[in-house]
């Protein structure tokens, strides 16, 4: 009996080393394993004269192979829109195979081509994947920011929210003489982030408040009778005047106001200066300041280049010195319309916009009679409930700051 248990012993020992030794090789294999590759990425920006073609024919591609790919493209996206800078991404399979071409066509969308299984070509035009966020943003005029838009620098925003806050207010608030050291500002704004929490662009502003000299003035955007969003203060009043604060996207700096006698930069002469001169730099965009009919938009002598609009109530501007008009005589144009940039052209010494108002035909000083201009409709009574809900709601979160998530798709 002895000899048939000792054998089962040795047996059972045997099978669980040889089973150990088993596992354990297993294990050493496993950590081993090196898995290959299954494609090739290449991603840049678009060289300056580069086209979507020598794109692709630098990776390699056939004349026949970009000629399809183009002719894909072409149904969905002018190829004659690639622009320098832009992001590019091609993948190729571990054969060499191109499968999915993306470009960045702007901030919101990408082309994207890709390689059917059956060898088509199919190109798409895709909204960029982007998280919203609503955020409070604070900030103060003070000595280390004396203006507006260093103090929404020092706030850690960009020159754009800087444009969308001085647009809300320019009607109540000259920022270019009325600020004071203390006044605050206070506002919510959509902000659109990308992957990796890369920040993409603003979206509106929903709330502001500006405390100027004392005085609290207040903003919420509202959708109109007309199913536009726009801006009214606390009681429902629009914000938006009959006529823009300026005629330049920002309040610039007046160089020369307006006087029935003035001496003349180059003349050096006593003459009428009928309008206001606005310090600007060449190029920068000038709009409309109210819905208009251009009467006028060409060289005008010492005006240089010039548009001339009619308003409604009797009203007309003049924009001088362009140095280029994007309007036609006859047309017409909406408020905040670009009509043309600065320049300096006609009797200038320099780059600058000579900006002028009649009203029945005189000429009016356009600082103080935008000042007195009406503003647009109000909430009509209709929907006033429903507005003081959305203004209580948009205030509420200036005392108790708050982030909130959605996704854009």
């Amino acid at each position: 009996m002895r000899v048939p248990i000792l054998l089962s012993i040795v047996a059972v020992l045997t099978w669980a080393c040889e089973k150990r030794e088993a596992v354990v090789a297993v294990t050493a294999v496993a950590r081993d394993i090196v898995l290959a590759a299954d494609k090739t990425v290449v991603s840049a920006r678009v060289a300056s004269g580069a086209t979507f073609a020598s794109l692709l024919r630098d990776q390699g591609m056939t004349a026949m192979e970009i000629a399809d790919v183009a002719a894909r493209v072409a149904a969905v996206f002018d190829l004659r829109k690639v622009r320098a800078a832009q992001p590019y991404r091609f993948e190729r399979a571990i054969d060499g195979v191109m499968r999915r071409i993306e470009y960045e066509i702007d901030g919101d969308r990408f082309l994207r081509v890709s390689r059917e299984p059956a060898g088509d070509w199919q190109a798409t035009v895709l909204p960029i994947p982007k998280t919203l966020r609503v955020e409070t943003i604070r900030g103060t005029i003070d000595r280390q920011a004396p203006s507006l838009v260093a103090a929404v620098d020092a706030a850690g925003e960009t020159i754009d929210l800087t444009l969308a806050l001085a647009e809300i207010f320019g009607g109540d608030i000259d920022f270019n003489t009325e600020l004071q050291p203390g006044d605050r500002f206070e506002l919510t704004v959509e902000k659109q982030f990308r992957e990796a929490d890369v920040f993409a662009g603003y979206g509106p502003i929903l709330a502001a408040e500006f405390s100027n000299a004392g005085r609290r003035v207040r903003a919420v955007r509202f959708t109109d009778a007309d199913g536009k969003p726009a801006y009214f203060d606390e009681r429902g009043v629009s914000m938006r005047r009959f006529f823009l604060a300026s005629p330049l996207k920002f309040q610039p700096v007046v160089t020369s106001g307006f006087s029935r006698s003035r001496l003349h930069p180059i003349l050096r002469e006593y003459r009428a200066h009928l309008g206001v001169d606005y310090r600007a730099p060449a190029g920068a965009p000038v709009v409309a300041v109210s819905d208009g009919v251009v009467v006028s938009a060409g060289p005008s002598g010492g005006s240089g280049r010039m548009v001339h609009l009619r308003h409604a109530n009797g009203f007309e501007s003049e924009y001088l010195h362009l140095s280029a008009i994007t309007v036609r005589a006859g047309s017409r144009v909406h408020q905040g319309e670009l009509i043309g940039r600065v320049g300096a052209t006609g009797l200038a010494t320099g780059p600058h916009l000579d900006y002028r108002l009649k009203k029945n035909g005189a000429f009016v000083n356009p600082l103080t009679a935008h000042r007195s201009m009406p503003p647009a409709d109000p909430v009509p009574p209709t929907r006033m409930s429903e507005f003081t809900t959305v203004r209580d709601r948009a205030f509420a979160s200036f005392s108790v700051p708050a982030v909130t998530r959605a996704s854009i798709p």
